[in-house]
Order: structure tokens, then sequence, then C-alpha cells
């Protein structure tokens, strides 16, 4: 992962259900806290994002569990866009606590826009990736 802050951080919920027997967040639910960090994230960032129309759709995803986050844990996702190529983009994620900055769990994925009507992989709109490079300082693949 880049060495360079996110700027998007969104607080989590820790929920009654995410605590497994052993105190601790089930490894499973951090996926699920990587999906509500990235919808905020193309939400923030992406102008008309239509749900309805396209979808942003994991082709890659691996994660390093680095610490345990305890059920009374303060913890936020950080999210951002490290590279765009044509018709994907890597997307690297983290969950930190909020007050100690501790990296509890990283996530790297390779995303791509995804057209529902047309059922195929299409190009990220240049809007967006406009959005992306501003936000997140974003070199491009080529």
């Amino acid at each position: 992962m880049q060495t360079e802050t996110f700027r998007h951080v969104m607080p989590l919920q820790i929920r009654f259900n995410d605590v497994d027997k052993f105190g601790h967040v089930n490894n499973t639910i951090y996926f699920q806290f990587y999906d509500t960090a990235k919808t905020d994230y193309f939400s923030t960032v992406c102008e008309g994002v239509d749900w309805e129309r396209v979808a942003i759709v994991v082709v890659h995803i691996e994660s390093d569990f680095l610490a345990q986050v305890k059920a009374d844990s303060h913890i936020a996702a950080r999210t951002r866009v490290s590279h765009i190529g044509h018709k994907s983009f890597r997307l690297e994620q983290d969950v930190i606590d909020v007050d100690t900055k501790e990296v509890k769990c990283r996530c790297s994925s390779v995303m791509v826009l995804y057209d529902l009507h047309k059922q195929q992989a299409i190009p990220l709109p240049e809007q967006w990736a406009r959005s992306i490079r501003e936000y997140d300082n974003v070199v491009d693949e080529k």
C-alpha cells in the first residue's frame, strides 16, 4: 500500500452480531465494513453514480488481519484508489482503531465498473477518473 494518507475515512459501528464467542469482530465482517466504506467513497468522490445502471464489482480481493477488534473498539474504515487502468482500478482500504490509529486489517482489491444492462465491464467514465485522480492524487497505469 502507498504510504500517503487516506482522505476518505468513515466511522464504523460494531453491531452485536459482528462479535463472535471469542469477544472480537469475526473476520468475515471486515468485508462488510469495506463494502459500506467503498459505497460511501464512490458516492462522495464520483458524482452521478447510478446504482440501477452500473455496479462496481470486485474481481480480486486480499486481506491481512493484523490485530483483533473487540466489541467496545472505536473503529473507522479508510479508503482510497491507488491506480486506475482502462477498465479496472485498485482500491486500498483498512480498518483502524480511531483512538490509537493502529491498523487492524488491511485490504486490497481490483475493481471493475460493470454495465448491468449490457452485462459487461465498461471503462470508468472520464469524469469519475478525473475526480478520483484529484481526490486521491492517483497516477494512472498505462
